[in-house]
């Protein structure tokens, strides 16, 4: 039988595939493949770096990939701008090293500066904070802390499937970030870890921050300023100290925070549900056009509260006024069971009171049986629908 010939086309199309698998091949960059050991004990900080400068560096989209297997990652900035788009795949565990101090006062265990059209899937990091949790409570001089994963000055950024752990202070930060999703992602520590904060974000525009569960010893999710067009969907949080905007006020020349969403969550077992806070002293900053909706209560200690003469220690507060100007606020559809029978307390500015606040079908009631109350100051709005507690706002 005569072999079929191989026509032109087909030959054509034979090269074609073979250029493109031998591309794409040339475009995955294996930390395993520079010297990367997956056994959790062998520094592999240079491999990834070498594994992350080959992608940055490729003219086509290029994949860095950190196979299963648990890998010990010193501090490290991945560094940007790149050549073109990064998918960031880890399918394994990054550990942190065991001993604290090996951080020293960087402020980062793995950072990602001014990267732009990445994606980070996947993977597990665990930043073992316990021996540092355990220098804070104890009193010592300690290091400030690390946050575990940091963006600064990124743009077009997706952050998906990604499990923290541990962190010393903040899970995840966002500084100076434009159009960010972060979706599905889960950021866990004890609820008795000081000041580990699960996502915090500042002088960003266009983040969403959706499907995720926050599990953590301080603030699910906290807002600082600079922060505008933030959408929070479908959070799990608690236990933790619930969403706070703030807190705000830290200096005099800040940037405001507006158009801000957090919708469809349940908070369980928290601090507080949803927060503003800002510290009782002067300046510039604003909070405006937020929007609480949808959101259930279970066992929160503080479901809703505005807290505008936040000040510790009762130090750094001259006029005991803030100057954070809160107006747009809306709570729709907020239900649950508050562990404390004042479940609403909008205490706002005295030189600064809040404005266009509105309830609107609000059913919180004391988990112990009493009739749950609310507390305003200086709060001014509407009511609309069923308001439970009755509303105390100023008209």
């Amino acid at each position: 039988m005569t072999k079929p010939a191989i026509t032109f086309p087909l030959l054509f199309t034979l090269v074609i595939t073979f250029i493109n698998i031998s591309r794409s091949a040339s475009n995955v960059f294996n930390v395993v493949s520079f010297g990367a050991k997956p056994e959790g004990v062998t520094d592999s900080t240079a491999a990834f770096l070498k594994a992350w400068q080959g992608a940055c560096g490729s003219a086509a989209s290029a994949t860095v990939v950190v196979p299963k297997g648990t890998f010990l990652l010193k501090a490290i900035t991945f560094g940007g701008p790149c050549k073109s788009k990064i998918t960031f795949q880890v399918s394994g565990t990054v550990v942190a090293p065991a001993d604290y101090r090996a951080f020293g006062n960087s402020g980062y265990w793995i950072l990602f500066n001014k990267v732009s059209k990445m994606s980070l899937v996947g993977g597990t990091f665990d930043a073992r904070a316990n021996g540092f949790w355990s220098c804070r409570k104890s009193g010592q001089n300690c290091p400030p802390g690390v946050r575990s994963i940091s963006f600064n000055s990124a743009k077009d950024v997706i952050i998906s499937g990604v499990k923290s752990m541990n962190s010393q202070v903040t899970h995840m930060t966002l500084n100076g970030c434009n159009n960010v999703v972060v979706r599905n992602v889960r950021l866990v520590a004890p609820g008795n870890s000081p000041n580990t904060d699960g996502f915090h974000v500042q002088f960003s525009t266009g983040v969403t921050f959706t499907g995720s569960t926050v599990q953590t010893g301080d603030d699910c999710v906290a807002i600082g300023p600079g922060t505008r067009n933030f959408l929070i969907t479908k959070l799990a949080c608690g236990p933790g100290h619930g969403v706070s905007i703030g807190s705000l006020a830290k200096d005099l020349k800040e940037d405001g925070v507006e158009n801000v969403t957090v919708s469809s969550s349940v908070f369980t077992g928290t601090q507080n549900g949803v927060r503003i806070k800002s510290w009782a002293r002067p300046s510039t900053g604003f909070v405006r056009n937020v929007f609480f909706q949808n959101l259930i209560m279970k066992n929160v200690q503080n479901p809703i509260i505005i807290d505008q003469n936040y000040c510790p220690s009762h130090q750094g507060c001259p006029t005991e006024r803030s100057g954070v100007k809160i107006s747009g606020v809306t709570y729709k559809n907020i239900q649950g069971t508050s562990a404390t029978q004042q479940a609403m307390k909008l205490v706002c500015s005295k030189s600064n009171p809040c404005t266009g606040i509105i309830l609107q079908d609000i059913k919180l009631t004391y988990n112990k049986g009493a009739p749950a109350t609310s507390y305003c100051f200086n709060a001014a709005g509407k009511s609309l629908g069923v308001i439970q507690p009755t509303s105390c706002l100023n008209r």
